[in-house]
């Protein structure tokens, strides 16, 4: 499904969501997420022992819920393909220099200071990051025009 023009402008304008995953009980679990645009799709990083990840091994149906702080909101229904093969370092930091708008350079990483591009690929490869790529189903929600 591609999103209406005004739904992708939403979308692209923001950069965090609640991601909503269905557990083994059914009941739904929501997590706050970072996530940014990457060629046309929509990305975020998780770890391969997140909760989220085994939920969605399971299911990989997902919910973002992206708002603002006055009146709009957008829900996208979604189906999640995780990226966690050989190159998940590489497209991580990929995604990481996006979020951190640092296209090239030291990055930072949980308060540990900034690190060079080798050092930081390392870091992801330790703490086993991949990739959530977010392939919307349907959306609905209240956008002002």
């Amino acid at each position: 499904m591609v999103l209406t023009p005004a739904q992708s402008a939403f979308v692209e304008s923001h950069g965090a969501a609640a991601m909503i995953t269905v557990g083994p009980d059914g009941v739904p679990k929501p997590v706050r997420i970072a996530y940014r645009i990457v060629d046309g799709r929509i990305w975020s990083s998780g770890t391969a022992t997140r909760v989220r990840t085994r939920h969605l091994r399971q299911d990989p149906r997902a919910t973002l819920f992206i708002w603002d702080p006055v009146f709009d909101f957008l829900s996208v229904h979604t189906t999640v393909t995780i990226l966690d093969g050989p190159d998940a370092a590489d497209l991580n930091l990929r995604y990481f220099r996006l979020l951190q708008g640092r296209p090239e350079g030291p990055l930072s990483w949980m308060g540990s200071g900034e690190h060079d591009e080798e050092a930081f690929r390392e870091l992801l490869i330790a703490d086993q990051r991949l990739i959530y790529e977010f392939e919307p189903t349907g959306a609905f929600g209240s956008l002002r025009d």
